[in-house]
């Protein structure tokens, strides 16, 4: 899958200098560079979650990064600013060789493509963003977005140092880079605006992000060219008492197993007028989730800190 928009590890570095982060727009890396901003404590996990798996994720792949991978997904929140986050799409996450420990100790390497933002677009110098809702057991936080994610019994849920969801489940060797880690399912929140979806309605901004989001996730040197893919739903649906929308593929790969990928769209619960977007990556193996999980997830989103999911 392709490695989202965000601030990464500086490729290379080397010395006992101040570690560095470069910007990845999604394609290739930008001139902007920044003193990295110290880990956040990790939100809570749902009960019974193991540790993370090396990456915050879905099925998808990344390759291996020039040094030491470092799990986790990336995303820069400004509060009360434009919003420009980087989310993993859905798919298996490939991880770089070594990973393993919590969601901030390994971070995939940028790769592949998935259009994104500058840094100037949003991005914040310092440390995540302040006054973060509280997360609640059972659930991963979107502190950005004002959402939480259910974590499914046997997954791993966390929230991102710049306050995004991350669920994932099944580390496995990816099928086309064996010293790469890739995951059996993932679903990341982000917002819409940090893919740079130029649809405006729920509707339109799922179907848009569809495509990007199923090569991000089974394309790539990882699994080849999608050589085909089925539409298997295209509906409305309520997600933490919003009116959304969302669209499911079904894809075929050129090697490696094939997989389900689900972009899901709604006005978030705390800014109406900002789209949330929900990107979903399960393999189609026995040792995957299936498709009914993908249905628990999304009726479980929650508007944060609220009662129980709506999606319908």
């Amino acid at each position: 899958m392709t490695t989202p928009p965000g601030w990464y590890p500086e490729p290379g570095q080397t010395g006992n200098g101040p570690a560095l982060e470069r910007w990845w727009d999604g394609t290739e890396w930008t001139e902007y560079t920044r003193t990295a901003p110290p880990p956040a404590p990790a939100f809570g996990a749902g009960p019974g979650a193991p540790g993370y798996p090396q990456y915050p994720a879905h099925p998808g792949a990344f390759p291996a990064a020039p040094r030491k991978a470092r799990g986790g997904l990336i995303a820069i929140a400004v509060i009360a600013a434009v919003v420009v986050a980087g989310a993993v799409v859905g798919g298996v996450v490939a991880l770089g060789k070594g990973g393993g420990g919590s969601a901030d100790s390994a971070r995939p390497a940028p790769s592949l493509t998935a259009p994104g933002q500058s840094p100037e677009d949003g991005g914040p110098d310092g440390d995540g963003p302040p006054n973060l809702p509280k997360s609640e057991p059972g659930f991963a936080l979107d502190a950005v977005d004002g959402v939480s994610l259910p974590v499914p019994d046997g997954w791993t849920g966390d929230t991102s140092r710049y306050g995004l969801a991350e669920l994932t489940v099944g580390e496995y060797a990816c099928p086309g880079d064996a010293s790469s880690k890739c995951l059996r399912g993932g679903v990341f929140s982000m917002p819409a605006a940090s893919v740079k979806l130029k649809s405006t309605t729920a509707e339109a901004a799922a179907k848009e992000d569809i495509s990007g989001n199923a090569e991000g996730a089974y394309g790539g040197k990882i699994y080849g060219d999608i050589t085909s893919h089925t539409q298997l739903l295209s509906q409305k649906v309520t997600v933490a008492g919003e009116q959304g929308y969302l669209v499911r593929w079904k894809v075929v790969t050129e090697r490696g197993d094939d997989g389900y990928v689900q972009s899901l769209v709604f006005p978030s619960p705390s800014d109406p007028d900002r789209l949330v977007l929900v990107r979903y990556g399960f393999d189609i193996n026995p040792k995957a989730p299936g498709l009914a999980v993908m249905d628990e997830i999304t009726k479980g989103i929650k508007a944060a800190g609220s009662g129980g999911g709506t999606g319908v």
